[in-house]
């Protein structure tokens, strides 16, 4: 989950499922505040969110990298950039459709997540854009992800993961 509100509806749904869940929580997500109504709600798993609309370029973006990616789309909106975010809010299953639906929209993609680009699910991310909708690029597909080395403990870390500047410069380098 991304927010507060998504991290209450998707643990519900988790709990309530009859396979087996694996639900991550941030730890940056654990001093957060925003709205979580009390009345009962949930979210499905494999339904994304459109986080900002956009035209330009689509950007994919997990946990704590979705407002990384909306102060990136803040400065980029002044130099006449418009970014669609999509949160895609679980991995298994995968909303593929809307992530497609974006991709088609804008022809360019960024996938933005704090597990490092070797390994990490951005290539799945990247597999799925390339195997469903590949004839709608019209650039690379880029990654961000965090330093490929060891993950130190406390604030050190901050400086190995991805940052507003590295999604800018990435959807600069589609946008040429």
């Amino acid at each position: 989950p991304s927010s507060p509100y998504d991290a209450k509806g998707l643990l519900k749904t988790a709990i309530r499922d009859n396979d087996p869940v694996v639900f991550l929580e941030h730890k940056m997500l654990l001093g957060m505040e925003g709205e979580v109504p009390e009345e009962e709600y949930t979210i499905p798993l494999g339904k994304a969110k459109i986080a900002r609309e956009g035209k330009d370029v689509t950007v994919i973006a997990t946990q704590t990298m979705i407002y990384e990616s909306l102060e990136a789309a803040e400065e980029l909106e002044k130099e006449g950039i418009s970014i669609e975010i999509i949160d895609p809010r679980s991995l298994v299953p995968l909303d593929k459709e809307t992530i497609c639906n974006s991709v088609n929209k804008t022809g360019k993609s960024v996938i933005v997540h704090e597990a490092h680009v070797r390994g990490g699910f951005g290539g799945e991310i990247s597999a799925v854009i390339a195997d469903e909708c590949f004839d709608a690029l019209e650039a690379p597909i880029k990654r961000i992800g965090s330093a490929n080395c060891p993950i130190p403990f406390g604030m050190p870390e901050r400086y190995l993961m991805p940052t507003k500047d590295n999604i800018i410069k990435s959807v600069k380098e589609l946008i040429k």
